[in-house]
């Protein structure tokens, strides 16, 4: 069988901010590896064969959180719903730190960890294999010339529309306005169909909600947090 090609894929953004505490270091150190999803990078897994999800989750359906920041709102799902399986992926060292050091301390067991480019993991993830996915204060990349960055374009939300299955939601939450418009006129591009009923839908957080620290900062700077639902089609 013949290697797949690797795409030329640029990152840009943060890999590593301040100096790990040693008690981050030893999370890093000693829970990562056991919460890892298995060989999901291109280094690791150059034929790009996919996850097993059964392995890692058994017969629970499986939630994706791309970018999960500090961890707080994964955490939370994954105590709130422990008959669901939670993937969750971030590039930022000290993100995933923080999220490993939460996950200890509230002993949730239904949960793997990537610690690499969301890109990469939605190579790899089956086909129809994500009952629910959330995208929660992505980077804005605010320059004009910086939108093709932004996750919802077509490079990321044709792979995401490929591991979803029908029916499964995508959640957006974001305060920047433009981001806004650019999730509405994208999204629905790439086979799904924005579930709002009313005109104020997306001031309204979903029920089982918890504010992260990304939002509150938006909230003291005086932004408008949006919450976006999308239905697979």
């Amino acid at each position: 069988m013949n290697t797949p090609i690797r795409p030329r894929r640029n990152f840009y953004g943060r890999l590593k901010g301040k100096s790990l505490k040693p008690s981050q270091k030893g999370y890093i150190d000693e829970d990562l590896a056991p919460l890892s999803p298995g060989l999901v990078s291109w280094e690791d897994n150059p034929q790009r064969d996919p996850l097993d999800l059964r392995d890692l989750f058994g017969d629970r359906p499986v939630w994706l959180e791309i970018g999960f920041g500090g961890g707080e709102h994964m955490v939370h799902q994954a105590a709130q719903n422990p008959n669901v399986g939670i993937l969750g992926c971030e590039i930022y060292i000290n993100g995933v730190a923080m999220l490993l050091g939460k996950i200890r301390r509230a002993g949730v067991e239904n949960v793997s960890v990537y610690p690499g480019d969301a890109r990469d993991i939605l190579d790899v993830l089956p086909e129809g294999s994500i009952d629910r996915a959330f995208l929660l204060y992505p980077d804005p990349w605010p320059k004009s010339r910086h939108h093709r960055r932004r996750f919802v374009t077509p490079e990321h939300l044709a792979p995401l529309a490929r591991v979803l299955r029908s029916g499964a939601q995508f959640r957006v939450a974001t305060d920047i306005e433009d981001y806004v418009r650019q999730t509405l006129e994208q999204v629905p591009q790439h086979g799904f169909t924005w579930a709002a009923e009313g005109p104020t839908d997306w001031e309204k957080p979903w029920d089982d909600w918890i504010s992260t620290r990304y939002e509150q900062k938006a909230l003291r700077e005086g932004r408008v947090p949006h919450y976006l639902t999308f239905i697979r089609d």
